[in-house]
């Protein structure tokens, strides 16, 4: 999961919080530091798009909410209006992942596909469709990471209206680095448990002598 997650948080936060600084530091304007530190995460997002020769849903809402929030805060001169974008992010991501509720599969199912292969793929597959444990287990999961993304969205929202301009990046990212932190160790945690007493894993590979014979999912330990 931490494989997973951490190599993309260099360009989406560590680059564009580390350049609006030395923009202000060099004398630059709010709103111009924060549109042009916005620009890796969107670059990022073009060359995702280039090498998959697809674009991603979230890339092109990371660069449609740049445009929009852009062209507004040119146009009213409040750089705040480029800080709600970093609201609006977390808060689409969130109604998303919750949303995934109501599909074939969760959020969370969808994400251990990232970490899963072959037999162990057709194992969850055939845990998800046989034990309800599992289910409720990984919706369990989906419903937390989509509402961590709320929480944020909200108080990113306070953020931009109520704190200094010049504060609210760097609080704002170490705030969305702590819920996802949060929200990852409650996952290990949860799947930890879930392992234990069910002797299967919710992510990750599983060692061929863990599959269960054809047809048969393992009870609880």
């Amino acid at each position: 999961m931490f494989t997973t997650l951490f190599p993309t948080l260099g360009i989406a936060v560590a680059l564009p919080l580390a350049l609006y600084y030395v923009l202000r530091w060099q004398g630059v304007a709010q709103w111009q530091a924060l549109m042009l530190s916005s620009v890796p995460p969107v670059i990022q997002a073009v060359v995702e798009a280039v090498r998959h020769r697809r674009a991603r849903f979230f890339d092109l809402l990371v660069v449609v909410l740049l445009l929009v929030s852009a062209v507004t805060s040119l146009i009213s001169g409040d750089p705040r209006v480029l800080l709600l974008k970093d609201a609006a992010l977390p808060a689409v991501l969130g109604l998303w992942i919750a949303g995934t509720l109501l599909a074939a599969r969760p959020f969370a199912f969808q994400f251990g596909r990232q970490l899963r292969t072959g037999p162990a793929e057709e194992l969850a597959e055939r845990r998800w469709r046989q034990d309800p444990e599992f289910r409720r287990a990984l919706r369990s999961l989906t419903l937390l990471w989509g509402a961590a993304q709320l929480l944020d969205a909200a108080l990113s929202v306070v953020e931009a209206l109520a704190l200094p301009v010049d504060v609210v990046p760097v609080i704002g990212r170490f705030q969305s680095l702590g819920i996802l932190g949060l929200v990852v160790i409650a996952s290990v945690r949860h799947s930890r448990r879930f392992r234990e007493r069910h002797g299967a894993p919710l992510f990750g590979l599983t060692a061929a002598g863990e599959l269960p014979e054809q047809g048969k999912v393992p009870g609880p330990a």
